[in-house]
């Protein structure tokens, strides 16, 4: 069990750690070399360019005003200068809020720690059951220990005192969300009514559309769209199955990547020609000339997709029963994508359509039947992976003690004893040993994610973000602290009688403390600090930079900016949020850790976002619903786990005042969700006609067809410079007013409006509805 030596040895390696890594870091983004690494959102905005190439040779590589190192952490405050509405317009309001979640975060446990280490500190201290305990050899302790509730003895009236905390934090709690969700809904609202013109504005995604032998999906979405929103109706763009099509388009630009430096490395020597091997790695197989063989190689690839993609416009398996229909106004999809279509309610279901950038084209492909056996499948997977994961977690963490070395590694036994090398092991060593074993669980969830079918990469982030969590609470949280303490205490187990085991527990819970303390630091110290480096960013750009790079083009699709992450960031934060709510009444030691966490891991971010981060896509905020109710999550667990640590003290008469907790917090929930929730989920039609009036007074001639024709054409279609004369042809019939669809069916002879293409010209294309 880590002492407070050990936690102040722990605390001295990750402060230095992130000492280091921000002096790396600010000699690093000083230097001309690594300035489209640190500073590629500007890059990307067109707004910064390269530093100046005149000078000596060594200038242009780096920096030799030795005056800009003397401020190395000037980034800081120059991070918090940009206010908040010049930020959402730089970055977008999902990165915006998404800082607030750190900002949520210092608003909710200042004012609970100066209250916690107030109150309950000296209420805690000032007592002597844990050297009791130690004198009878029952429990296991540490100094820190004597901080929190298990120093208080049993049936003392103290308890009152946590029980008042309790609900002091509980209201505070309550009080930040709902001043936070009512602000966020707010923006939110405002960056929707002031935002551009967006295709998704006016565009809803129509899944499950029933089969018809006599026509098209394109012919029969059209013809359904004409009679039932006859005033409304644009255009529409079934989906296709491309996935073949996108494999082969994304093999052939790494064959021309290759080709691009094997040609690029025989321009520099030109003395002979370069040979590869075609086997494994290229370790042994055929020799041959590598720059002819990357050229018929992508020949090759090219009859590939020519063909693949003429396989795709004329054969109707290809065509998924989905298509992205627009319409003429907002509000005409706004009606559409919150309603029901038909009285069966499994046909024509619509939702909004994500934006063009947001589309995870793969996903579309899935059979809509098929989704609800994807999900079940995935969420048998996860439950195995979350309650198994826990047998290699425990598994390391007991080899990460130095008990647990000392049984794996007798050797070691000398190395271990030593008074510094201990502190190391107990402060240091756990928390880093989990954390290293965490690494490659948010890419499984993210495979899982899309093995489940959801269409849009901001969905597929919020449901590896969502099962992320629940991992993090079974598998982090809740191992840690049950299995842990039963443990640690196992001796006391097995030489006490059973009415005893309620009490071990109850005393042994709040113990755990230490080891998140050391987790805390190396995740939320040393890892936020590292985040900074973009170390795989930097070393990729400059391998890049080195062997493929040519074009200023090249040196800009070299930069990898990265996203902020919130299918790994969020999960995070609110591992923070539950162990501060649970540690604030039990064990306020842990407060300033998490303080120290949100601090720096706010400015970090915010100057990430402002000059690295460049967002795929922009949901306008709709994640806070999950965030919200995570935070509600971790406030009840903590109630409940107060409630069922107090029942282990025996505190019969103050335990009961507890039970109200969950019911109030649960009561804000839902007054929570009915008032600001729909804001995330649902349009105005108000908001919606403001708009389109104020569109069609200040734009009255505007090409809405133009603009919304091709924005759902699959990616492959709207291809590479080879593929420009194809797209052009194709999306160039887009602008052609057609006459009217002939239809085969005799039930829609009748179609109250006139169709807007022609069979040969459908809006689906690349495929027409007659070929269909």
């Amino acid at each position: 069990m880590a002492t407070l030596s050990d936690i102040g040895v722990s605390a001295g390696i990750n402060i230095l750690s992130a000492f280091i890594f921000f002096i790396i870091f600010a000699v690093l983004r000083l230097q001309p070399f690594n300035d489209r690494v640190y500073f590629s959102k500007w890059y990307l905005k067109g707004l910064r360019s390269s530093p100046s190439r005149g000078g000596a040779f060594v200038q242009r590589f780096v920096n030799l005003d030795f005056r800009a190192y003397l401020k190395f952490l000037n980034w800081m405050p120059e991070a918090l200068k940009m206010p908040e509405p010049e930020l959402i317009d730089h970055a977008g309001l999902d990165s915006v809020v998404y800082l607030r979640i750190y900002w949520l975060g210092l608003k909710i446990f200042f004012p609970i720690a100066v209250l916690a280490w107030a109150v309950l500190v000296p209420v805690n201290w000032t007592n002597n059951t844990l050297e009791l305990a130690r004198e009878l050899k029952n429990v296991t302790s540490s100094d820190i220990d004597k901080l929190s509730v298990s120093n208080i003895p049993e049936y003392s009236m103290r308890f009152w005192t946590h029980i008042v905390m309790a609900y002091a934090f509980t209201i505070w709690t309550c009080y930040v969300l709902m001043k936070e969700y009512e602000t966020i809904a707010n923006m939110r609202l405002q960056f929707v009514a002031s935002e551009a013109r967006r295709p998704d504005q006016f565009t809803v995604l129509v899944r499950n559309v029933p089969p018809d032998a006599d026509e098209s999906v394109s012919e029969l979405v059209e013809h359904f769209f004409l009679v039932n929103h006859p005033d409304h109706y644009l255009t529409n763009q079934v989906v296709c199955n491309a996935n073949k099509l996108a494999d082969l388009v994304k093999k052939k630009k790494k064959m021309q990547n290759w080709l691009d430096y094997y040609q690029l490395k025989y321009a520099r020597h030109n003395s002979q020609r370069i040979m590869v091997k075609l086997g494994f790695l290229g370790l042994w197989g055929q020799k041959v000339d590598a720059i002819e063989h990357y050229i018929a190689e992508i020949d090759k690839i090219s009859k590939e997709i020519a063909k693949e993609r003429e396989e795709v416009v004329k054969d109707p398996k290809s065509i998924m029963p989905a298509s992205f229909v627009s319409f003429k106004t907002r509000w005409a999809a706004a009606v559409c994508a919150q309603t029901q279509q038909t009285r069966n309610p499994t046909q024509w279901l619509t939702e909004w359509a994500p934006e063009p950038r947001d589309v995870y084209w793969p996903n579309l492909a899935i059979p809509y039947v098929s989704l609800t056996v994807r999900r079940l499948l995935m969420h048998v997977a996860f439950f195995f992976l979350t309650f198994f994961f826990i047998i290699p977690i425990a598994f390391v963490q007991s080899l990460a003690t130095i008990e647990g070395i000392r049984k794996a590694a007798p050797f070691l036994k000398v190395i271990v004893e030593d008074k510094f090398m201990k502190s190391v092991i107990q402060g240091f060593l756990p928390g880093i040993a989990l954390k290293l074993f965490l690494i490659f669980l948010p890419s499984i969830l993210m495979v899982m994610s899309k093995f489940e079918g959801f269409t849009s990469i901001s969905s597929l982030e919020r449901r590896s973000a969502s099962r992320y969590y629940i991992f993090n609470f079974v598998n982090v949280f809740l191992a840690s602290v049950i299995t842990g303490a039963a443990f640690e205490q196992l001796s006391a187990f097995l030489n006490q009688s059973p009415n005893q085991i309620p009490k071990t527990i109850g005393v042994a819970i709040p113990m755990k403390a230490t080891f998140f303390i050391t987790y805390i630091m190396v995740d939320g110290w040393a890892g936020v600090a590292g985040e900074i480096l973009m170390l795989k960013p930097l070393i990729m750009f400059h391998l890049k930079n080195t062997f493929l790079v040519k074009t200023e083009k090249d040196r800009e699709e070299a930069m990898d900016p990265g996203s902020i992450g919130f299918n790994t960031g969020e999960p995070r934060i609110q591992l923070y949020f539950l162990l501060g709510l649970v540690y604030a009444p039990v064990t306020p030691m842990l407060l300033p850790f998490i303080l120290v966490f949100f601090a720096l891991a706010y400015i970090v971010y915010r100057h990430q976002i402002i000059n690295v981060y460049n967002q795929e896509y922009e949901s306008a905020a709709a994640f806070w619903p999950d965030v919200h109710g995570r935070v509600i999550s971790a406030l009840i667990i903590s109630q409940l786990l107060l409630m069922g640590l107090l029942g282990t003290k025996h505190a019969a008469l103050a335990a009961p005042f507890l039970i109200a907790l969950p019911v109030l917090t649960i009561g804000f929930h839902r007054f929570c969700k009915g008032r600001y929730e729909p804001a995330f989920i649902r349009y105005p039609l108000q908001e919606a006609k403001m708009k389109d009036t104020l569109e069609n007074a200040r734009e009255p001639n505007l090409n809405l067809r133009g603009y919304l024709q091709s924005a759902y054409v699959h990616p492959v279609f709207k291809g590479d410079e080879d593929d420009d004369d194809y797209d052009d042809d194709k999306l160039g019939k887009y602008e052609d007013e057609a006459i009217i669809v002939p239809t085969k069916r005799q039930s829609r002879r009748n179609t109250p409006a006139p169709s807007r293409i022609s069979g040969e010209s459908s809006p689906s294309l690349p495929f027409s509805g007659k070929e269909v």
